[in-house]
């Protein structure tokens, strides 16, 4: 498979590379094979050898990295949107527990909700999700089942939990809750044993939900049970005030002890929030090569404290951008691109304002460390950053060749006409728009503040294209 045009990608943090007129090869396998500019000799020779058709990617759009999403529930999709207005751990109780319970006992509704999840995903180009399901195995299993007939690239945590504040959902023991752990990571791992090596594209993920449901025979089994296996780890840590007050006075710790204590922090874990952390913790979390993934809409609810973006990049944590459905209401990782620019505003306009004395003058001693990150930063988060903290296959994230051709299909605007796709507008000063020729960043920046499902023309992983289950 051929592709020739732009191609736009962010290799490294603040880094965003325009690609103008490329070829680009995509293998049996789905992977990149060949990447150069069109105008090269070998270029032209395998345009005019080729006896398959060059998809072309036309003037005004550009592929693109498929996003990564490092932190979804998918079971409160179910009430997605709704339910906000209580703090966490009695909305946990109220409408997480309740419709997390409501799909373990309705395989059928779980069936219905997931597929259109995928659904979502799709439109959305997120082709990577980090995803926390329910506590009872069949139900993971139906999960893991449509994201794997859907394309995505999806890896999927059964819930373990032996302590709940709603009696009806808890597992009954460390014990039984380590043997359903167990049970689920040996059947989604035979979900896919048939296919081959490089379309297996759902794996498991030991899940324990968080400190305060979890005691510390049940972190101490998963510890154990995601070492013998080399299993990818995920949970919550430093969210909310009220959680780190309950595990402090419960349990005597930190968070983030605790987890280091029973073996889950570990290269191959993405803890959740983390908002709470201050500079030591995350240069320990990064020397331990955990990652984080930082879902800003979430965390306005639900912290009293937005992450410490800027300081976790600065000290070498991967950090990746999570939407946390339901506790974050929009599933488009484009949201949560623009609500981590914004919040990471407001932390520096914070910033400026305690630094400056009454004259106006920056105080003596003040940090002068920009606390905001911009939107090419972001888009990095959403693409390679998020690659980099799943742990993906070596150059995803990027147009690199070896990586997996993971990449969506962006419209800025019409070749034809000139005109902007979806709520895009340009005004040029040309008479004839339909002759602009080059895609500029202010174009990919105005997408990028703008841009919404409209502009998807398509979405490729793994070399195949994916669409709507």
């Amino acid at each position: 498979m051929w592709f020739r045009g732009d191609l736009v990608h962010c290799p490294n943090l603040g880094e965003l590379n325009v690609l103008y007129d490329y070829i680009l090869g995509v293998d049996q396998s789905g992977y990149i094979a060949y990447v150069a500019p069109a105008t090269t000799a070998e270029s032209l020779a395998i345009i005019h050898a080729s006896k398959e058709p060059i998809i072309l990617v036309p003037r005004g759009s550009f592929l693109l990295p498929t996003f990564c999403d490092l932190h979804l529930h998918a079971p409160q999709f179910l009430y997605q949107g709704t339910g906000l207005h209580l703090p966490l751990m009695e909305w946990l109780n109220e409408y997480a527990f309740r419709a997390e319970e409501s799909l373990d006992a309705n395989p059928i509704l779980a069936e219905k909700v997931y597929r259109r999840l995928a659904t979502r995903l799709i439109e959305n180009g997120t082709g990577a999700v980090l995803l926390f399901g329910t506590i009872k195995t069949e139900t993971n299993i139906i999960l893991a089942r449509v994201m794997q007939e859907a394309g995505l690239r999806a890896f999927v945590g059964k819930l373990s939990m032996d302590i709940s504040s709603r009696a009806t959902y808890v597992e009954q023991s460390a014990e039984s809750s380590l043997h359903s752990a167990r049970s689920f990571v040996d059947q989604c791992h035979n979900l896919c044993a048939h296919m081959p090596a490089h379309e297996r594209l759902v794996e498991p993920v030991i899940t324990p939900r968080f400190v305060p449901t979890c005691s510390d025979g049940l972190l101490e089994g998963l510890g154990k049970l995601a070492a013998e296996k080399t299993l990818r780890v995920q949970s919550h840590m430093a969210e909310a005030h009220d959680q780190m007050d309950w595990v402090r006075r419960e349990r005597g710790a930190d968070d983030v002890d605790i987890f280091a204590r029973h073996g889950l922090l570990t290269p191959r874990t993405v803890q959740a929030h983390c908002t709470f952390l201050g500079a030591p913790a995350l240069s320990d979390i990064a020397r331990r090569g955990t990652a984080v993934a930082h879902c800003p809409l979430s965390n306005a609810y639900f912290s009293a404290q937005p992450f410490r973006l800027r300081e976790a990049l600065q000290r070498g944590v991967r950090v990746g951008l999570g939407t946390d459905i339901a506790g974050g209401y929009d599933v488009d990782i484009m949201g949560s691109m623009r609500q981590a620019v914004a919040v990471s505003r407001m932390r520096e306009g914070a910033r400026i304002m305690a630094d400056t004395n009454e004259d106006g003058q920056v105080a003596e001693g003040a940090r002068q460390v920009n606390l905001a990150v911009d939107w090419k930063e972001a888009l990095y988060l959403a693409t390679r950053g998020g690659a980099l903290a799943l742990g993906l296959p070596a150059g995803c994230g990027t147009f690199t060749v070896g990586a997996p051709f993971d990449a969506q299909f962006i419209r800025v605007f019409s070749e034809t006409t000139g005109e902007g796709i979806g709520s895009l507008d340009f005004f040029d000063t040309d008479k004839n728009a339909a002759k602009r020729k080059t895609l500029a960043v202010d174009m990919i920046e105005k997408w990028w503040c703008l841009g919404d499902h409209r502009n998807r023309e398509g979405m490729w992983v793994q070399g195949r294209k994916v669409s709507a289950p």
